[in-house]
């Protein structure tokens, strides 16, 4: 691509990517900051008043936001590949490729895991992809019966679950398991043993599937590539889902604040928090719907943004690791020292550098490394 503007079709689809990608940041930090004292959940203790207001938009917009625009972007961008190899190759073929795509993903997530320690996201998304393949194809009627199926069991299971979690721990925080005393060697073995254990945990706490699902319904509509045609339903899915997720997400707010609810009733209100999270995945993407359509000549942050969202697996194992060097015990260990205002400072730093990285690439057309590893493992070419 060189300098040319971004085509406009792409535009909403990258800036996506890109954005979630920060949002994804500003949510894992926090997980490295080990010596800070505990909030509610994984949010720590305010110190000021600016901190709270952090706390309280990390709690509005990132926590359990950040994951169903992550899961929603996945499901969209297996739809794109399942309707063009479909076209290509037929129903049998398209299915397969998704398939050793998520195979491939799987590994990948393995690899960042257990070599660099860093947080999995991505063999829970290629599992959630094996599992949902046999929708792919689906009546779009019949994909919304399931994204209400699902959602619904995810509600019992949240609920159980984290009401069970907070009045077990006796505590409205999740401790994080670090101690300082972490080396690499140390802790090969928690990092292997993390491999099958995590996302079987993160399906089982965290409502993955049915936003991997909502991605299949808005890649069926094309909702990112053509936003001109769904305008309508752009309007009222912003309009309403970020109504239901900034609600859900309120009561959270309160919490060891100005409410003290006992640990069970406090796991319950974390699991609303949760639910109604699902709907931020369709009011991000009606949100980068209505701006990429709006944006006739992306300047160089858009094109930034979208040039990062192109490459957004290469540029989310980046951010992992950095994250890891930099705040663990096992290498910098700034996660003993930082505090909330200087955690969200790392995380806009850390993705505003690899920000301009990825237009360094854009601007010389080169495809994220790993992007190109997939294609040629995906697809099994030499190129």
């Amino acid at each position: 691509m060189g300098n040319q503007p971004l085509k406009k079709r792409a535009l909403s689809l990258d800036l996506a990517r890109g954005s979630m990608l920060l949002l994804i940041i500003l949510a894992h930090v926090p997980l490295m900051m080990y010596l800070s004292e505990p909030g509610v959940i994984t949010k720590l203790h305010a110190e000021n008043t600016f901190e709270k207001i952090l706390n309280g938009l990390m709690v509005l917009f990132v926590d359990n936001r950040a994951r169903p625009l992550f899961a929603a972007l996945f499901g969209y961008g297996l739809m794109m590949i399942y309707k063009k190899q479909s076209e290509r190759t037929g129903d049998i073929e398209a299915k397969r490729i998704i398939k050793r795509r998520c195979w491939y993903l799987i590994l990948f997530g393995a690899v960042l895991m257990a070599v660099f320690g860093g947080q999995d996201i991505l063999m829970t998304y290629g599992i959630a992809g094996l599992i949902l393949i046999p929708l792919i194809n689906r009546k779009n009627k019949t994909i919304m019966i399931w994204i209400l199926i699902t959602a619904v069991i995810y509600t019992g299971i949240v609920f159980l679950v984290w009401g069970t979690i907070l009045f077990g721990i006796q505590s409205y925080s999740i401790p994080i398991e670090l101690t300082g005393n972490e080396t690499y060697l140390n802790t090969i073995f928690d990092r292997f043993i993390g491999i099958p254990l995590t996302p079987f945990m993160t399906h089982l706490m965290f409502p993955v599937i049915p936003s991997v699902i909502m991605g299949f319904w808005l890649g069926r509509l094309d909702v990112l590539i053509q936003p001109e045609k769904n305008r309508a339903l752009l309007k009222r899915m912003f309009a309403g889902a970020s109504v239901i997720s900034i609600t859900g997400a309120v009561p959270m707010l309160f919490i060891n604040e100005i409410w003290f609810p006992e640990y069970f009733t406090a796991g319950l209100v974390y699991g609303i928090h949760m639910i109604s999270g699902i709907f931020a995945g369709p009011a991000y993407v009606a949100l980068f719907a209505f701006i990429g359509h709006k944006i006739k000549q992306p300047g160089i942050l858009m094109q930034a943004m979208a040039a990062m969202g192109k490459r957004s697996l290469t540029f989310f194992c980046i951010h992992e690791i950095m994250i890891v060097i930099c705040l663990s015990p096992i290498a910098f260990n700034l996660g003993a020292h930082i505090t909330i205002t200087t955690g969200v400072l790392f995380g806009i730093i850390l993705w505003s550098v690899n920000l301009a990285a990825a237009w360094q690439m854009e601007k010389h057309s080169k495809s994220g490394p790993l992007e190109h590893l997939m294609r040629r493992l995906v697809y099994r070419t030499d190129g």
